[in-house]
């Protein structure tokens, strides 16, 4: 490929395209595939797959599923738009794209973020404004990558929901939540059941806790109180909600609830959460 070659559309062989290592989505639903491939087999490729050159190859930026279905009917040529872009740049358009058109499950979504953030120094504000998404979103998808490996296969392989993946992160060990997991598969447990499973064990765990209390208005110390249940799972439930140590103190006078964060990024996505 000269010079004149980039920035325009131009016909390679199909053979002479390799897909992205680091491309976000992992798997291929081999049913929208085919009717991909139906389409192409009628009317042709009429979108040309955006790539850079890679040595004696291109490399896919956005296009994989054209690129694959073409494969599937034959094709031996392509058009491709080539396009000098760095890795990072790559990596930018290969996520919004995939987020675009909807086309990323929960674990390729919440990885993407985390490369975008590990490897090319993204932070959660700057990735949130990139995607046009919230911060709070990216840092509740980012959530799911806590689970382990083998719930996170679950996921892939569309076994269980979003919404149960959320509810398992409310288990209390990694062995629970490959446990409830299994229930979800197995017996077919509703996002319900499984939030109702979560409080459960929460409840069966939780011991009540002694506070000091200083009674600042009258200068004294008051005798030590024992917070009723009520607040510790409300307690439990702020922690959830805002993904951070929440401690609620009550005294005579009324309490006093200390949220806790780790660094400015984290007090922002709090005071995001909060509403301020």
């Amino acid at each position: 490929m000269d010079d004149g070659d980039k920035d325009r559309v131009i016909e390679v062989e199909i053979k002479d395209i390799k897909a992205r290592a680091d491309q976000p989505r992992r798997v291929f639903n081999s049913e929208a595939l085919q009717e991909l491939a139906d389409s192409l087999q009628e009317h042709g490729v009429l979108q040309p797959l955006l790539v850079r050159k890679r040595g004696k190859h291109y490399e896919i930026i956005a296009g994989e599923r054209r690129w694959r279905a073409a494969q599937m009917i034959g094709i031996e040529q392509i058009p491709v738009l080539v396009k000098e872009i760095d890795d990072i740049e790559a990596a930018e358009i290969s996520l919004i794209e995939n987020l675009q058109r909807e086309d990323l499950s929960l674990t390729e979504e919440a990885r993407a973020y985390r490369q975008m953030i590990e490897r090319y120094g993204y932070t959660q504000e700057l990735l949130s404004k990139k995607i046009g998404k919230s911060r709070t979103h990216v840092t509740n998808t980012m959530r799911i990558m806590n689970l382990p490996e083998a719930v996170l296969d679950m996921i892939d392989g569309g076994m269980i929901t979003a919404g149960h993946a959320r509810a398992l992160l409310s288990m209390g060990s990694a062995d629970q939540q490959i446990a409830v997991a299994k229930q979800i598969v197995e017996q077919g447990l509703s996002v319900r059941a499984v939030e109702e499973k979560a409080r459960q064990k929460k409840s069966s765990t939780r011991t009540v806790k002694k506070v000091e209390i200083i009674d600042l208005s009258e200068g004294n110390v008051s005798e030590s109180v024992r917070r009723g249940p009520e607040i510790i799972e409300l307690e439990e439930r702020m922690q959830e909600r805002w993904g951070t140590k929440v401690d609620i103190k009550p005294s005579q006078q009324g309490g006093k609830i200390t949220i806790s964060y780790y660094n400015d990024e984290d007090l922002s996505r709090i005071i995001d959460l909060l509403g301020l």
